[in-house]
């Protein structure tokens, strides 16, 4: 059975009614002919997860002080159950919208007794807000980590202006507001920027007037006939006591700190915010910030051929710039916030996600609050329609070597939070292992060379390829250095050519192997490779027997409370990558349990790292506990 007390979800007891959020008990009711009542609070659960990030249901379980337990139903009682449930579901004087497909709802027998399990997806911008009965100003709720809450007449609104995607958040008409409103220096600049990058842009050819009107900043409303400035053209290039004027936008706020001061006392090393110095519009804090980040130290400058200066770490976070200035609900609270820490970079708009973090996460769905915003930032070469901005940060911060970003959702007020760690995922256990392996000879090398054998430590191999992502050496200078490593004695090459490859020699430490994750066959071993891979048979069984006590709690019991299951876990991956069948057998859990319980919310809150973070499938997919996280 699946687990009800997994992330997002909420146990739903028929007999015994019992609301659990966020593992936190909420409160307990009993209802009069409870066997195939359901409970109003389900449908307020329903709208919540809806309109938030989705969640798991379960009908039929109620809890105690030992955890969760079955009701006892029988199957007859989830068959009645199950067809209340799609009645209310499907009567609109009673819930909005009906999201649900028949894949989502499904029956499990667990211990005796049956159980209804409903998935509910996120639902798309076109169907929120779903709500309880007739009004949806007294009926939509979302959820946060204390559980279900009611949404204002606001926040109501607001979901109702996402849904209207033949009308973009900014494409209305700005009444009372015209050409004079602009800074012409902007538009100039930026007419400049287009041309330098595509010469021969036929937009090009237009006057201002002309171009504002191509880019959307300037538009004609064919029902009614108005024609005015756009809320898009006030925001890229407007001045900037216009774009506050209590007409427009009077909470419009744009913000970039720098906090990298050694001084406790000193709260910001550097800022830049609207103080009339400049012509705070969303062009020209893209390109003040932009340069800003192109010179921070913490970011490599590999070789390049037209000596541009910026890598593809660059790149990223100009993208997560503009996501935040094109996705922006700009009539929300906060503004744009673009913070600097010493270990990482975090971006912040008002608003809520569009689409799913699943879907964002797969990229090639493009979904945007601002239209005529995102085709500005396209004409100067980002701010990607294809949906694939998200996966270009994820990709350049993983060859990086950092800690994956994660982006998540605020409520009240409604704010996107875009993180990029600056912390590397190369654990310094690995340095020390590798000076043991080769002694003296390992601290003389590189710093390129030393980071060439650490890669090839945690991806199992390394080529050239990878190399020229990760270091500042040019193709011809990799392949010397990589034949200088073979030479020594520290990697073995495999294949020829473009198909070349190179591995650490198999003679490595055991340790080391652990935590590189290679395989090694041994018949005499008394497990598989894939339980616990190590080479000497000894060694094998000592470290397997220290796991075995620090999982000792959890698997000597029957039941286990959620936070010594995790604390458990944290102790196990703390300075290696454990698989999750490894995991399962130390703690005498089964996979499918130990997964859904427990790895995934640890993973989600930053608290275990993936081995292979762009890949959460992977077949030899490994977890650690993220250094510098406390039990």
């Amino acid at each position: 059975m699946r687990n009800p007390r997994a992330h997002g979800s909420v146990d739903f007891g028929v007999f015994e009614h019992v609301v659990k959020r966020e593992g936190h008990l909420r409160g307990q009711q009993r209802a009069e002919n409870r066997r195939h009542v359901v409970h109003k609070s389900l449908w307020e659960t329903y709208s919540a997860f809806a309109n938030t990030a989705g969640g798991t249901l379960y009908l039929g379980v109620k809890e105690g002080n030992e955890g969760p337990s079955t009701a006892g139903l029988s199957g007859a009682d989830v068959d009645k159950l199950q067809r209340d449930f799609w009645m209310t579901l499907n009567n609109s004087q009673k819930i909005s919208a009906n999201i649900l497909q028949e894949r989502h709802v499904s029956v499990e027998s667990f211990e005796g007794s049956a159980i209804l399990i409903v998935e509910v997806p996120r639902a798309t911008r076109s169907e929120r807000p779903v709500y309880i009965g007739v009004d949806p100003f007294k009926g939509t709720y979302r959820r946060n980590h204390e559980g279900d809450f009611r949404c204002n007449e606001a926040e109501v609104q607001r979901m109702f202006a996402d849904r209207l995607e033949q009308q973009p958040a900014d494409s209305r008409i700005l009444e009372y507001f015209d050409f004079d409103d602009l800074d012409s220096a902007s538009l100039k600049q930026y007419r400049n920027r287009v041309a330098s990058r595509v010469p021969d842009h036929p937009w090009l050819t237009e006057d201002d007037l002309g171009l504002l009107a191509k880019l959307g900043g300037w538009r004609k409303d064919r029902r009614s006939g108005d024609e005015g400035l756009t809320l898009s053209g006030l925001l890229m290039f407007g001045k900037v006591e216009a774009i506050q004027d209590v007409a427009a936008l009077p909470g419009f706020q744009l913000d970039y700190r720098e906090r990298l001061a050694e001084e406790e006392n000193t709260r910001w090393s550097d800022r830049l915010t609207i103080d009339g110095t400049w012509e705070a519009n969303l062009f020209q804090f893209y390109l003040r910030v932009a340069q800003k980040l192109a010179h921070d130290p913490a970011l490599k400058v590999p070789f390049s051929a037209d000596r541009r200066g910026e890598s593809d770490a660059h790149e990223a976070l100009k993208e997560a710039l503009v996501n935040a200035l094109i996705h922006a609900e700009h009539h929300g609270q906060g503004g744009i916030v673009v913070d600097r820490f010493k270990n990482r970079f975090e971006f912040s708009n008002p608003g809520t996600l569009l689409l799913s973090q699943e879907q964002l996460m797969e990229g090639g769905v493009s979904e945007c609050r601002n239209k005529s915003l995102q085709l500005m930032f396209q004409l100067l070469g980002v701010g990607d329609k294809a949906g694939s901005g998200l996966d270009k940060i994820r990709r350049s911060w993983h060859a990086h070597l950092w800690q994956p970003p994660s982006l998540g959702e605020r409520f009240r007020p409604d704010r996107v939070m875009l993180t990029l760690p600056l912390i590397s995922v190369m654990p310094e256990d690995v340095m020390k292992r590798l000076q043991q392996c080769f002694g003296e000879a390992f601290q003389e090398l590189s710093a390129d060379e030393a980071q060439t054998l650490i890669i090839a430590v945690l991806e199992q191999q390394v080529t050239n390829r990878r190399l020229q992502e990760m270091l500042t050496l040019h193709r011809v200078d990799i392949t010397q250095m990589l034949s200088g490593l073979v030479e020594k004695g520290m990697l073995v090459p495999h294949g020829r050519r473009r198909g070349a490859y190179y591995t650490l020699p198999l003679e490595i430490p055991a340790d080391l192997k652990m935590e590189a994750g290679i395989p090694q066959k041994d018949a005499s071993s008394p497990r598989n490779e894939e339980s616990f891979p190590h080479s000497d048979i000894a060694e094998d069984i000592q470290a397997w027997q220290e796991l075995q006590q620090i999982a000792a709690p959890v698997a000597e019991t029957r039941r286990a409370p959620p936070e010594t299951m995790q604390i458990t876990l944290l102790r196990l991956c703390r300075g290696r990558f454990l698989t999750l069948a490894q995991l399962s057998e130390l703690l005498q859990r089964s996979p499918k349990n130990t997964g859904e319980r427990h790895i995934a919310p640890l993973v989600k809150a930053g608290k275990l790292q993936l081995r292979y973070p762009n890949v959460p499938n992977h077949s030899r997919q490994g977890y650690r506990t993220v250094e510098g996280v406390t039990e």
